[in-house]
């Protein structure tokens, strides 16, 4: 027997463990190795809302903090303190781009996005943007990666500003940010 009580996750033991290893940047999840514990009933809808056992987690402090804590391994999401590590359920992908600002123009444009959680990107190199159709409706769904494989989908509002600020190059209709094109549609498809 080793004399340890075994510990039942719950997302106020959480909280407090991230509260108390808590910088001024965010947690090092990378370097957060804590054995797997199990899953939470947590789960991230595709408009970015969070819930516990069905119930809306309405307190912005405490999603954020949630979402500051969170990884992704070889496709599953995590919750990960120092001693913990538990499995929620992300219908899309975490987070919602939902603003950007553009400055420059052409190939030294840069976009800076923000998300719902207040999480800051410009694109470029390090947080691209992608755009994937649904194979049924041709339906766009854009996405950035935010960080440490992690990404954010850009609201529809956002993706329309894209559009009216995209520029056709090399076959492609799509936006320049950090010295990188991004391509959204052929623009033989653009119709």
């Amino acid at each position: 027997m080793s004399g340890q009580i075994p510990v039942t996750p719950s997302p106020d033991g959480i909280a407090a463990s991230v509260k108390a290893a808590k910088t001024r940047d965010l947690p090092p999840v990378h370097l957060w190795n804590p054995p797997f514990c199990g899953d939470l009933d947590i789960r991230i809808a595709k408009d970015g809302s969070w819930s516990y056992l069905g119930s809306p987690i309405n307190r912005f402090e405490l999603v954020k903090l949630f979402s500051s804590i969170l990884k992704k391994e070889e496709g599953k999401y995590y919750l990960v303190t120092p001693v913990e590590k538990v499995g929620i359920t992300v219908e899309d992908v975490p987070f919602v781009a939902v603003d950007f600002d553009a400055t420059g123009s052409g190939a030294a444009q840069i976009l800076t996005f923000s998300t719902h959680v207040g999480d800051t990107a410009k694109a470029g190199p390090d947080h691209p943007i992608r755009v994937e159709f649904d194979p049924k409706t041709q339906e766009p769904s854009p996405y950035i990666l935010i960080r440490a494989n992690l990404e954010a989908r850009i609201d529809r509002k956002s993706f329309y500003r894209l559009v009216e600020i995209g520029t056709d190059h090399e076959d492609w209709f799509g936006v320049w940010s950090g010295g990188q094109f991004f391509p959204l549609i052929r623009s033989a498809d653009l119709g």
